[in-house]
């Protein structure tokens, strides 16, 4: 082996041992900075989400808790937990338990977020809704939950914007009457999938948070979807922010990951860090790139986002 290829490789093993929480020095001989050390925390809570890092970490969600342990991210989030088995639900809780690593959201859905529903103030749609927030404090329970995300459904275009605000209040306030009882948070989404959607925006959202005046609602602020619909992203949250209890992320366009797309991540993360934020922020996005080295860059593009201080 060449002289100089030796003492880089001896020199970059050497520097990953070393404690954790600064990226080295510049080396001798014009060598480059090497990456941070895998496993080192960051300084916000990021979570990501099933099949994230399957390639890396295995097909198993557990295995791959596992594998986002190790790279340093402490918290997960799975859309899809209250369709788990309740035995792998238990599985997952005690691993994050183990890890110490904290449950991001999963969504309450009773079939219904995805079409006309809580507009329309008709009891079949209320009653379905709180049949599922109380199933919802069971997985919580499982997974040691805090939040779990909410929709109201499409707009009910026969009624009044106002009536059908009215109607989605009072669900929501039956809603929060249960979850409350276990101390479970409802984020109400905003969403931009759709002109359909009734949920469209952070004020909006904020209206209702105020209405139904509970604990058990707030807002999951998904920065990809606020981009779409209105952008003006961190005055906006700031208007927002005493009803905020959760946030998501996505880049626009394409929804990948930090780095991939027009939002500058590291000016909002370097924010909400001041703002003193000490929650969840959802990994809600694809890989821009596939395979193993899509989800290494997925990691540098958030040691990269999340090096603000």
């Amino acid at each position: 082996m060449e002289r100089r290829k030796f003492l880089q490789q001896s020199t970059l093993a050497g520097l990953s041992t070393l404690a954790i929480g600064s990226t080295a020095a510049a080396m001798p001989n014009g060598l480059t900075k090497p990456e941070p050390a895998a496993g080192k925390t960051f300084n916000l809570n990021y979570a990501p989400h099933d099949g994230m890092f399957k390639n890396s970490g295995g097909a198993s969600f557990l295995d791959q808790i596992q594998f986002m342990y190790d790279q340093g991210f402490r918290a997960i989030e799975d859309n899809g937990m209250m369709k788990r088995d309740p035995a792998e639900q238990e599985k997952i809780g005690k691993l994050l338990s183990k890890l110490g690593m904290q449950m991001g959201v999963f969504v309450i859905d009773a079939g219904d977020n995805w079409k006309v529903s809580l507009t329309t103030g008709k009891q079949e749609f209320k009653d379905a809704f709180v049949k599922i927030c109380k199933q919802a404090l069971e997985t919580a329970k499982r997974v040691n939950a805090k939040w779990a995300t909410v929709v109201p459904g499409y707009f009910e275009r026969n009624l009044p914007i106002g009536v059908q605000t009215g109607n989605v209040i009072e669900a929501f306030r039956m809603g929060a009457d249960v979850l409350e009882k276990e101390g479970l948070i409802m984020v109400m989404e905003p969403l931009s999938d759709n002109p359909d959607l009734f949920l469209r925006t952070a004020e909006q959202s904020y209206g209702i948070c105020k209405a139904v005046n509970s604990p058990s609602c707030k807002i999951l602020y998904d920065i990809y979807h606020m981009q779409r619909n209105t952008g003006n992203l961190i005055p906006i949250m700031d208007l927002c922010w005493d009803e905020i209890a959760y946030i998501q992320i996505g880049d626009n366009p394409g929804r990948k990951e930090p780095t991939s797309g027009e939002i500058n991540y590291k000016n909002i993360f370097k924010h909400l860090h001041k703002k003193g934020f000490k929650g969840v922020l959802g990994m809600e996005h694809g890989n821009a790139n596939p395979g193993k080295e899509g989800e290494l860059a997925v990691i540098k593009a958030y040691r990269e986002s999340d090096d603000f201080l």
